[in-house]
């Protein structure tokens, strides 16, 4: 069994925030806090320690009591540097990613993440939803920035960015993945536009 304290938290809050106009997502208010201060809430009682990555405004991301760190990758270049920031950082065998605009994931998340990692000696485990909140998308959506991996996969994933690599489907199809499914895809409800956060505003939970 994985213990909690083997596990570190991080919070992707590094990107562009291009849908919302440019501003620093995971510091627009929701419910009276800024959105990522909640994703770490919701994140703490699952993990041992904790980090934030961030790009800009990292005194105000400092203010929420934990480690934050840059991108070790110029240019905004997506999760998986964000994944990276950790992965350098990380001193436990494990890292947990949750990105900073989805307030509600599920409460046992990293629980079930890694009893499928355990169970199916995976390097990575992700969620998947039986559908997205993207109607266009129809069936099963992963969820893969929400990513339970082994800090060893460090060396892996510094070989691929510095290669040019950016999607996270392609680097997690080099290891061995276990996916487990999560019946509520509003859980994974994230906010990448003004609107979409005044919709998760009016939401119950």
């Amino acid at each position: 069994m994985i213990e909690t304290n083997h596990i570190t938290g991080l919070i992707l809050a590094g990107g562009r925030g291009s849908r919302m106009g440019g501003v620093d997502k995971g510091l627009q208010p929701y419910r009276g806090m800024p959105l990522a201060m909640h994703s770490l809430m919701r994140l703490q009682p699952q993990v041992g320690e904790l980090m934030i990555n961030a790009n800009r405004n990292l005194s105000a991301y400092e203010s929420f009591g934990v480690p934050v760190w840059p991108d070790p990758v110029a240019d905004y270049a997506g999760p998986l540097a964000g994944f990276l920031a950790g992965l350098e950082r990380c001193e436990t065998p494990y890292l947990m990613s949750v990105p900073c605009d989805t307030p509600v994931f599920p409460e046992d998340l990293v629980e079930r993440l890694t009893h499928a990692l355990e169970a199916e000696g995976a390097e990575l485990a992700i969620p998947r939803t039986p559908q997205g909140e993207d109607a266009s998308r129809d069936g099963p959506q992963l969820q893969p920035v929400f990513c339970l991996m082994k800090s060893e996969l460090m060396e892996s994933l510094m070989r691929f960015t510095h290669e040019g690599g950016r999607k996270i489907d392609r680097w997690t199809a080099l290891h061995r993945c276990a996916v487990v499914d999560f019946p509520d895809a509003a859980a994974f409800f994230n906010a990448n536009t003004l609107d979409d956060l005044r919709q998760l505003e009016g939401r119950g939970g």
